[in-house]
């Protein structure tokens, strides 16, 4: 923070810190546990300060806004992704990142049926990752016993994350933060219809469980089955789901004359949710499941 406010410069800095301080665990951690230099994670932050949201992330965790409309006189929900997915699916990115290294052509590589860097990693920043940044640590022999050694001329991932800067508006509604195995299975406009349709207790939940059960249609099973696959396993079926519901609660304050001042953000509220003891989202899918019948996989894979 500079003088009680935040800015982009501020954020930034922020993430340099958290590179940093991983890169200095990882050189401590190396000569006992030196397939530490291949952890990596995407980062996705939101912070809101005098009215006005910062979103910065790194790789494919997404923030979605939810924004409420009219329709004549009927009210509805719109979508406003406000993240860049750093993922080399997108020709995008992956333009990017050809660009940043004109004299590697194998720099991304389409393998095992989606696009990769250098035949390996889908997203393009990151926290982490040390192997696929520092040579040093890629061509070490206590690294390579984990794997093939990668031939590196300079980074491949950086850790510069993307930041939007909006003001908050008194049709804001909510704010959705989700890893991208949500989003692997929800469209942004699908999550936002979930959250914008139902209590706000058990939101977050409601939202994983909707992805799980479009996983276990993907996969021909039952939502209760996919369920129970061990932690280890299921990886194998979907991607891990972590989702936060921030709802934007708009406050009119009024002034010492008694008029209302309009479109001020006085604050934001979450919705219990983690430690809620209801789970009506849960088990809505469950007798759901229960009462749809599907194709069953005879073996798992």
């Amino acid at each position: 923070m500079e003088h009680g406010g935040l800015s982009a410069d501020v954020i930034k800095r922020a993430f340099s810190a958290t590179e940093e301080g991983f890169l200095h665990l990882v050189k401590r951690s190396f000569p006992f546990r030196p397939h530490i230099a291949s952890v990596g994670s995407c980062c996705l932050v939101g912070a809101i300060s005098n009215g006005v949201l910062y979103v910065a992330n790194l790789g494919d965790s997404r923030a979605v806004l939810g924004r409420r409309a009219f329709e004549g006189q009927k009210s509805k929900v719109v979508a406003e992704r406000l993240s860049k997915d750093h993922n080399v699916a997108s020709e995008e990115v992956r333009k990017e990142v050809e660009a940043l290294h004109p004299d590697d052509s194998a720099v991304v590589l389409y393998c095992r049926g989606v696009w990769r860097i250098k035949g390996i990693i889908q997203v393009s920043r990151s926290i982490g990752d040390v192997y696929l940044k520092k040579p040093d640590f890629n061509r070490d022999p206590r690294f390579q016993q984990f794997g093939t050694p990668v031939p590196l001329k300079r980074p491949v991932l950086t850790a510069e994350p993307s930041i939007l800067i909006r003001k908050l508006r008194p049709e804001d509604t909510f704010l959705i933060f989700a890893s991208d195995g949500l989003w692997e299975y929800l469209s942004d406009e699908e999550a936002v219809e979930i959250v914008f349709k139902n209590p706000r207790a058990g939101i977050a939940k409601r939202l994983v469980g909707a992805a799980l059960q479009e996983a276990a249609k993907k996969r021909e099973m039952r939502y209760n089955d996919i369920k129970k696959i061990e932690k280890g396993i299921r990886r194998h079926f979907h991607d891990d789901i972590t989702v936060i519901v921030m709802y934007l609660d708009h406050h009119k304050g009024s002034s010492a004359s008694g008029r209302f001042k309009h479109g001020a953000v006085s604050y934001t509220s979450a919705p219990v949710d983690i430690f809620s003891k209801s789970d009506e989202a849960i088990e809505e899918l469950e007798l759901l499941d229960a009462a749809v019948p599907s194709v069953r996989k005879t073996q798992l894979r």
